[in-house]
């Protein structure tokens, strides 16, 4: 079984394409004969994790992979490491706004992403869907739930599921006339991430390739 979630809107938005993507994922998975399910998590500190939490303890997947939004993107960033560090910019939907607090207390510094990232960037480029591998993921409840997710996966027994996080753009079809921001279709989004899937399905080790960073 495989879990998609994605969030809902935050910061004033009316939607988020996080979650319109990873319906359009579950779509396509499920006509290919996946057995997904798709979850929509509250953009709360805490709460957040809390839901991923039950829905894997009642799923029990394979594979899991988060979906969040990062406005300004222009491409799908296959997210590479989760940081102990929430430190909010603006408060998130229950008005916290925490600064410098651990997501787990006594938690190590970081964990690493175990989805193959640049096996998936590599059919990613194949199949003609914008994308990079992303050395951060913020520090607001999108890192907060990659690094609960990767705290659990962690201390999971074998056979370990493999989790992930992976940010989207904004919706093209939905930015305002005449704005600079760059987006992308929901299709594309949906499309690409159903790609991640099949790559992290077939491929229990991942590619050795560049896709670094100089700064």
């Amino acid at each position: 079984m495989i879990l998609l979630t994605g969030f809902e809107p935050f910061g004033g938005d009316s939607n988020n394409p996080s979650w319109a993507a990873v319906l359009e994922a579950q779509e396509i998975l499920r006509a290919e004969g996946h057995g997904v399910e798709a979850l929509e998590l509250p953009c709360v500190f805490g709460e957040s994790t809390a839901v991923l939490g039950e829905a894997m303890a009642r799923v029990r997947p394979e594979l899991v992979i988060c979906v969040g939004l990062a406005g300004g993107r222009d491409r799908l960033s296959l997210e590479r490491v989760a940081i102990n560090c929430d430190d909010a910019r603006i408060p998130d939907n229950a008005g916290n706004r925490p600064i410098d607090e651990p997501v787990v207390p006594e938690g190590p510094a970081a964990y690493f992403s175990t989805l193959p990232l640049k096996s998936a960037l590599r059919a990613l480029q194949i199949a003609g869907i914008r994308a990079e591998v992303s050395q951060t993921a913020g520090t607001y409840v999108c890192n907060h739930v990659f690094y609960a997710l990767m705290h659990k996966l962690a201390g999971a027994v074998a056979p370990r599921p493999r989790g992930g996080f992976i940010h989207v753009p904004y919706d093209a079809a939905q930015l305002p006339q005449g704005s600079a921001a760059p987006g992308m279709a929901t299709q594309d989004m949906g499309r690409g991430i159903a790609v991640v899937v099949r790559t992290a399905l077939g491929n229990p080790v991942d590619a050795k390739l560049s896709a670094g960073a100089v700064h």
